[in-house]
């Protein structure tokens, strides 16, 4: 008897992306929710809904007891984390099992080994990835800093283990600057995560961030779904994101893919995961994991008709990958525009009542949104409420699609970065493929000059 019900321990559009891929597999669903997200549209589309606490996201969707009580109460057979959250949290993982229900994600040693920054860079050197040139592990001490930094070259950059979101991170530009610099990220790190080990790479100066997809059987066997493009990013956080890169050949494609698809066959690695890498003059240079589903992970969808949902719910439940390497054919071109209830350009939170919704349509036009008129966005959650993504035969004819999407495009109520993109759309870099991640805070800062 395979999963019959399905607990998506999320919100939002990722949680309405989940009940769709479950229904058309004839899987019931449970939306577990605050008492904000009470009116949210995947609450009611859900077959089951139960309410695990008030609006902080600390006593609701990271209560782990709540989650699992109502994952017990309703009959729950597996629990889908979706992104964000408790969907790199191992512990949780972990309890899930024990409870005799199925985690919807990768093993939680793999979990675990990912999440910590030190450890990742072990296995993946170990794993034969390409890294970045930095310290073995964790520093430390000033002086074991110093000499790490004089081998690999300054500038370099000191990076919290436990890091994420651009905490506990410091650019070193000369020797000078060491001693203070470690000090304030091992004491951001502190204060952010609670655990000040810091470790050094070098500083690359314009890179992209160019990622694989990877998707593992726990078995032994794996494939890729080539790459994204998600150089276009502010305060590390990704804005708009394309499928393929505008700057890899079908040969590094294929090189780099099927290093990524061995790694993981070698790691046994289960579900969807995520290779990131910073990519400059032709040389890959892995930075992290995510063991999870991506925000992103539509382009990919799109350019090779995998439904990677679908594939995360078949994996869980022991089934083998429905398609081999050979199967996966890459076609066309895809982009995805995160739009977010906020100022397009100064980026203030602008939460508040939906008055009218109209959600672009057309050919290969997707639309991933919970919302509709008269939904109120509450304002204690993420600020991303819909990703618009746009397929096409070319990037350039992707582009114009996309442009017209945005026009049609109508969120009323409330402020969104619908004109930031479209302002991308205009920008000659942009319709190059030439940008790099520091492209877009580059950009805002002449805008605001």
């Amino acid at each position: 008897m395979g999963i019959s019900r399905i607990l998506i321990a999320n919100r939002g559009e990722i949680a309405l992306r989940i009940h769709r891929a479950a229904h058309e597999m004839g899987i019931e669903t449970v939306a577990v929710h605050s008492t904000a997200d009470a009116d949210a549209m995947h609450v009611r589309l859900a077959d089951h809904a139960i309410c695990i606490g008030p609006p902080s996201a600390t006593d609701s969707y990271l209560n782990q007891a709540a989650i699992i009580s109502a994952a017990e109460i309703s009959g729950a057979d597996a629990i889908h984390p979706g992104y964000g959250f408790l969907s790199e949290n191992a512990q949780f993982a972990e309890i899930v099992e024990t409870h005799d229900i199925k985690w919807i994600g990768p093993k939680p040693e793999h979990i675990r080994t990912m999440g910590d920054k030190v450890e990742a860079k072990r296995t993946a050197g170990a794993l034969g990835l390409p890294l970045v040139p930095g310290s073995d592990g964790a520093i430390s001490s000033i002086e074991e800093a110093a000499e790490v930094a004089e081998q690999i070259g300054y500038p370099v950059l000191v990076k919290a283990a436990s890091g994420g979101g651009g905490r506990g991170m410091k650019v070193i530009p000369t020797a000078a600057d060491l001693a203070s610099a470690v000090a304030q990220a091992k004491s951001e790190a502190k204060a952010a995560f609670g655990d000040d080990t810091v470790y050094l790479e070098k500083y690359l100066g314009n890179p992209r961030h160019i990622e694989f997809q990877v998707f593992g059987d726990g078995n032994g066997n794996a494939v890729h779904l080539g790459e994204r493009d998600c150089s276009l990013q502010r305060r590390h956080q990704k804005v708009l994101e394309e499928a393929p890169s505008p700057v890899l050949s079908q040969e590094e494609r294929q090189r780099m893919g099927s290093i990524v698809a061995k790694a993981m066959a070698e790691m046994g690695y289960r579900g969807a995961g995520t290779i990131e890498f910073l990519w400059e003059n032709g040389e890959f240079y892995f930075i992290e994991m995510n063991t999870r589903l991506q925000v992103e992970h539509p382009v990919t969808e799109a350019i090779t008709g995998v439904d990677l949902v679908r594939e995360q719910i078949r994996i869980a439940d022991g089934k083998p990958l429905s398609v081999q390497q050979d199967e996966i054919e890459f076609k066309g071109h895809a982009i995805e525009c995160r739009i977010n209830a906020e100022d397009p350009f100064n980026f203030i939170p602008s939460p508040g009542l939906v008055t009218t919704y109209h959600a672009a349509g057309g050919m290969h036009v997707r639309v991933d949104s919970g919302l509709y008129a008269g939904y109120r966005i509450p304002p204690y959650y993420d600020s991303m409420i819909a990703k618009l993504i746009v397929y096409g035969r070319t990037r350039e004819g992707c582009i114009m699609r996309l442009r017209r999407a945005l026009e049609e495009m109508v969120i009323e109520g409330v402020k969104t970065s619908i004109p930031l993109h479209e302002a991308l759309l205009n920008e000659p870099d942009i319709l190059d493929g030439n940008y790099s991640i520091k492209w877009l805070e580059e950009w805002l800062g002449e805008r605001e000059a």
